[in-house]
């Protein structure tokens, strides 16, 4: 058995680190809320965007929402086993932490590689829904949405619609309209008058600038969020280590 001198010592350590694991599990938590609510709106508000860069329905949403929940577990599951104290419990706490640090690290490297090919996606998306577009196709709602929200027209300028089969018939979708009540169907079959009517860049041109200007930011928080998780695992291993040690000896 150890001095009560030493077990004084370690007492005040415990504490100490139960109180900062129990913070950081809270915020920990707290992510997980934000990331399910996000996955919420975006399966609500984007379903517009993520459809148009998709054959079929997309499940980003639903990983948002699965990994959201997953957090919130661990994160109430991290406070339980830090009052609880057991040292079995902490260091399953940080072992998903790891995994979670790993996930978010080649995430985020990945999507930072991969930049180019996700824009060369997002390009043949928009110029498929130029091309296709027709009242009765699926993604034509999307584009309207697109175009009406971003103030954009066309994949990369009002022009990519000459040519197209819904041009030849109806001219440019009101949609590109800037004001509607001055857009007519003589005018929309006119590239000359429309050009003061209708938005003159295009869909992918905005959505392209967009991502580029906020790329920095988007990898620092990235990257930020996962280097996160390793204040949790050097907290929850240290106070497991401090717990086993004190209960040896206390023996």
């Amino acid at each position: 058995m150890s001095p009560p001198s030493r077990r004084l010592q370690t007492k005040p350590a415990i504490t100490c680190l139960k109180t900062f694991l129990i913070s950081y599990s809270l915020i920990f938590w707290a992510t997980g809320v934000i990331l399910l609510a996000v996955g919420v709106w975006g399966k609500v508000s984007l379903e517009a965007y993520l459809s148009l860069a998709a054959d079929q329905s997309t499940n980003a949403p639903y990983v948002l929402i699965g990994t959201g929940a997953f957090i919130i577990i661990f994160g109430l599951f991290g406070c339980f086993a830090t009052c609880r104290g057991s040292p079995w419990m902490l260091k399953l706490y940080a072992m998903f932490l790891t995994l979670v640090f790993l996930a978010e690290l080649v995430a985020g490297i990945s999507g930072f590689i991969f930049r180019h090919e996700l824009k060369h996606i997002l390009d043949k998306a928009f110029t498929n829904a130029v091309t296709h577009y027709n009242t009765t196709d699926s993604q034509h709602n999307a584009l309207d949405t697109i175009q009406m929200t971003l103030g954009c027209c066309g994949a990369n300028k009002y022009t990519d619609w000459n040519g197209t089969a819904y041009f030849k018939e109806n001219g440019i979708p009101t949609s590109c309209c800037k004001d509607k009540s001055i857009c007519t169907p003589e005018s929309l079959k006119d590239f000359q008058q429309a050009a003061t009517k209708v938005y003159q860049k295009g869909c992918f041109l905005v959505v392209s600038t967009i991502m580029e200007a906020n790329l920095g930011i988007i990898a620092g928080v990235s990257f930020g969020i996962a280097f996160f998780q390793l204040i949790g695992m050097f907290l929850a291993c240290c106070l497991s280590r401090y717990i086993t040690n004190n209960q040896y000896e206390m023996v």
